[in-house]
């Protein structure tokens, strides 16, 4: 881990030279070590099950999860945690979502994440509510349900760039896969994978072409709502070089989405950077924990937390995220398999936008599609996964693969 030189001392946690807050990013970014955890982030737009088009207020949620809402419902106290171990947390339209404990194997995860996945539906189901199963809201216009200063600022700051901001914020529903960094030779080749598999993958699994009753014309328009919001804060990190050089150059040229200060407002003038707020753009230097929040704000495909969390994928309908989880997992089980997923992804690298727009109907994401979950099927035991639970996997890409095979379709 990096520390900071000694002529730039880290006093009381202020951060007053650039390269104090370059050493921070890197210290923090990758956990290096050999590759074993696993977890999941399950999120979901909310419905009631009999008016799927009717807006939900906050005190419909707390009511339903009771002791397990989070304080960002009202709730005085923690939420409690799920069965097995996961925390529901809120978004700001009322999205639901399970954040699991990290898991030593993927059947681990399966097994305690399908338990709270299930605890939380039969909560919701007491009160006439259900969860979406699309990566999109498909009926209802996006409206914020949270009425924070952190939202109020994020919606504002949005605004002036345009409408998917609010969307994002308040419509979109994702699913997040994290994986242990790796070994420190074992980190370019891994980074590199979950980038480079992910325009294949984001069609292979797009769940999103509605939203607010209509046809949005993209096989995953909730991506299309992060190529809309500002690309400073959303494109894939650069990483030419050192990748913690390249994830700290990437936050710190990023703009502020919000500063807190307490009830007042947490607005900042557009376009400055953190970079410009060390440099003396607003009142009183930041501190790291200042640091550590603008990190929250900042969105690329995959994004280093210590761990690799990606987040170019759909929610899946029911437990069927153990499909893509799966996959990933297969895919980055052993150096040999990770470097034949980069060499088969390697035609369709970087298509984000052709992806998400057309999905499976491009012929030339559909041939790289196919055959990432042809080589991730074909290593399905590296998984651990018993037998059955392999099929069912293998049976949800089939069924991606030979039902989905246009835009239109991409969203059933």
């Amino acid at each position: 881990m990096a520390t900071f030189s000694a002529e730039r001392p880290l006093s009381e946690g202020v951060l007053r030279h650039l390269a104090q807050a370059a050493d921070h990013i890197s210290g923090i970014c990758f956990k290096t070590g050999p590759p074993r955890r696993i977890g999941v982030e399950l999120e979901w737009t909310v419905h009631r099950s009999d008016a799927p088009a009717a807006y939900l207020e906050a005190v419909d949620l707390r009511t339903a999860l009771g002791t397990y809402a989070p304080p960002a419902l009202g709730n005085p106290h923690p939420g409690a945690l799920l069965p097995g171990g996961g925390a529901v947390t809120v978004e700001p339209g009322g999205q639901l979502e399970i954040s699991s404990a990290p898991a030593g194997s993927l059947t681990e995860l399966y097994e305690s994440l399908s338990a709270d996945q299930a605890h939380l539906t039969a909560l919701l189901a007491r009160s006439g509510l259900v969860l979406g199963d699309t990566g999109l809201d498909p009926h209802r216009a996006p409206r914020r349900m949270l009425q924070t200063p952190r939202y109020a600022a994020m919606q504002r700051s949005f605004d002036a760039r345009g409408r998917h901001g609010r969307t994002m914020m308040c419509s979109t529903a994702g699913l997040q896969i994290c994986l242990d960094a790796g070994t420190e030779q074992q980190l370019p080749h891994r980074w590199g994978a979950l980038h480079e598999v992910g325009p294949a993958l984001l069609a292979a699994f797009a769940t999103s072409g509605r939203h607010a009753g209509r046809d949005t014309g993209w096989a995953s328009a909730r991506m299309a709502t992060w190529y809309g919001i500002d690309p400073r804060r959303t494109r894939p990190v650069g990483t030419p070089g050192d990748l913690a050089t390249g994830w700290a150059d990437y936050a710190l040229a990023a703009p502020l989405l919000c500063v807190r200060r307490g009830e007042e407002s947490w607005d900042v003038p557009a376009r400055v950077t953190f970079a410009d707020w060390i440099d003396g753009a607003l009142p009183g230097p930041p501190r790291v924990d200042d640091l550590d929040y603008h990190l929250s704000t900042l969105f690329p495909p995959v994004r280093p937390r210590g761990y690799l969390e990606v987040r170019y994928l759909d929610t899946q309908p029911g437990t069927e995220w153990i499909a893509p989880a799966a996959v990933m997992a297969a895919l980055l089980a052993d150096d040999e398999t990770t470097d034949a997923a980069r060499a088969v992804a390697a035609a369709t690298a970087g298509q984000w936008v052709t992806a998400a727009r057309a999905g499976l109907a491009d012929p030339d994401i559909r041939r790289t599609a196919t055959d990432l979950l042809d080589l991730a099927c074909r290593n399905l035991d590296s998984t651990g996964l018993p037998p059955a639970l392999r099929d069912v996997v293998t049976d949800i890409v089939d069924r991606r693969l030979h039902r989905a095979g246009t835009r239109k379709d991409a969203h059933r």
